[in-house]
């Protein structure tokens, strides 16, 4: 049995596990290797990448600084947080303040620590990042699309990271990208709708709040068929294996999403909106491998 003193620290950690969102930021180096290995160095063995010191330096430097960009974001939606995530908001208020900021920094110290390791120029690129996500998180989310393009390609930013380093400027990357970056921007735009009632009560001056929720569904719709166009031409003009099956799959759901916006009116039918945004970003990083099941007998 554990003792209260043990039963506090243990929530202590998953409060704070919950804070920095420890699941995504998994999920996000996972998703950097995997990148790594299939798309942005597919001609470099594998043992070479994956034991590369440069590379691990970068997806560190990249965790840390986005488990601080959690941090932060959290810190400024404090009050907006205990209207939309009530429960969620309870269990993140079990670390104080104080504590979440000195992690804030320390996360950010480690993340220019690990980058210098690399080179000078990834120091500049990792804090014009920190500072970045400061920026969004004190002042530009609470503006109208400015909010939601700096989210998305803050979001996108660590793939940029490891793009830079690999230096390769194939076509079929920027369709790769392209595809994240819209899915991401709808995953904002409908967070935004999800989150409504907390972001009026704020004064976030989010698009929902701003041009109403009609003016947002045509946006997401917009959006989402836009996001057919790098996914047709990945389908029909690239060799990415069998995960073209992931793509038929995305191009299903998104339809679908389309079909149920329109008839979303509560905040849980925009969270089951929200939800399937989710799977398709984290079920395309789990189906990078697709590109070719045989890598990895075929590059060690």
């Amino acid at each position: 049995m554990l003792t209260r003193k043990q039963k506090h620290l243990l929530l202590k950690f998953f409060s704070m596990f919950s804070v920095i969102r420890g699941y995504n930021i998994l999920v996000i180096v996972l998703a950097q290797y995997l990148a790594s290995i299939y798309i942005l160095a597919p001609d470099r063995p594998l043992r070479e990448v994956v034991l590369d010191l440069n590379l691990f330096m970068l997806v560190l430097s990249s965790a840390c600084t986005i488990a601080g960009g959690y941090i932060i974001n959290n810190f400024y939606d404090s009050e907006k947080d205990l209207i939309n995530r009530p429960n969620k908001s309870m269990l993140d208020r079990l670390v104080s303040q104080n504590t979440k900021l000195s992690f804030y920094f320390v996360l950010n110290f480690l993340a220019v620590v690990m980058a210098s390791y690399v080179s000078f120029n990834t120091v500049i690129f990792f804090s014009s990042y920190i500072f970045g996500i400061w920026l969004y998180s004190h002042k530009l989310k609470r503006l109208p699309f400015i909010g939601n393009l700096t989210s998305a390609i803050l979001t996108i930013t660590p793939f940029f990271a490891i793009f830079i380093y690999y230096r390769n400027f194939e076509t079929v990357i920027f369709f790769h990208a392209m595809f994240l970056f819209l899915i991401i921007s709808m995953r904002e735009l409908t967070k935004d709708l999800e989150n409504i009632k907390g972001d009026l009560a704020q004064n976030y001056r989010t698009i929902p709040v701003v041009y109403g929720e009609h003016v947002s569904k045509a946006m997401l719709t917009s959006l989402a068929l836009f996001t057919l166009i790098p996914t047709l031409l990945l389908i029909a003009y690239f060799d990415i294996g069998h995960m073209n099956y992931f793509f038929y799959l995305s191009t299903f759901l998104l339809l679908a999403f389309i079909i149920l916006l329109w008839k979303s009116k509560t905040k849980l039918h925009y969270l089951i909106l929200h939800n399937i945004l989710k799977f398709i970003i984290v079920t395309g990083v789990f189906c990078i491998v697709l590109i070719n099941v045989d890598v990895v007998l075929n590059r060690i």
